[in-house]
């Protein structure tokens, strides 16, 4: 346990990060698993308390959402703007954010896309398909941006584990 008096955070690397996409590759994503996977990740959020927005999409359809106690219109829009990032660059939000600061930049000063319309903050992770590629999102808006990316890695890790 960490004393109230919490350290900060340890940053993950671009390579510890590329390692986690590496491994959360799943051999199949239906209607189904996107349901399983939306579930799991809002009992996860419950259990914390977190005030959360959860969304999975594939191939451009919306296929699980759910807004907890405490999340706001602002959580969607949030949403919206990291899974474009997933679906440009086909990587995880907080990976495209840190290969831009790992460039001594950042997305929003280098991408030369819209920061109404992208957001290369914590929260949105690829649905990687083995074989296939990447066929989809999903994401999480409502904590600092490293806790929404260590929420959806961690239901990935539990939903591959259940296999």
């Amino acid at each position: 346990m960490t004393s109230p008096k919490q350290s900060p955070e340890l940053t993950p690397t671009v390579e510890e990060l590329e390692a986690q996409e590496r491994r959360l590759v799943l051999r199949q994503f239906t209607h189904d698993d996107a349901w399983a996977l939306g579930s799991l990740l809002v009992d996860l959020a419950r259990e914390r308390q977190a005030p959360v927005a959860i969304d999975i999409h594939r191939a451009g359809q919306q296929l699980f959402h759910a807004a907890l106690p405490g999340s706001t219109p602002d959580n969607d829009a949030w949403i919206a703007r990291k899974r474009r990032v997933v679906e440009r660059y086909g990587s995880a939000s907080y990976l495209v954010g840190a290969r831009f600061r790992a460039k001594g930049t950042t997305f929003e000063e280098s991408s030369r896309l819209d920061p109404d319309m992208y957001a290369a903050h914590g929260g949105s992770f690829p649905i990687t398909v083995e074989g296939v590629g990447v066929v989809g999102a999903v994401t999480v808006s409502g904590l600092p941006q490293l806790q929404d990316h260590r929420l959806v890695v961690e239901a990935l890790e539990l939903f591959l584990s259940r296999g």
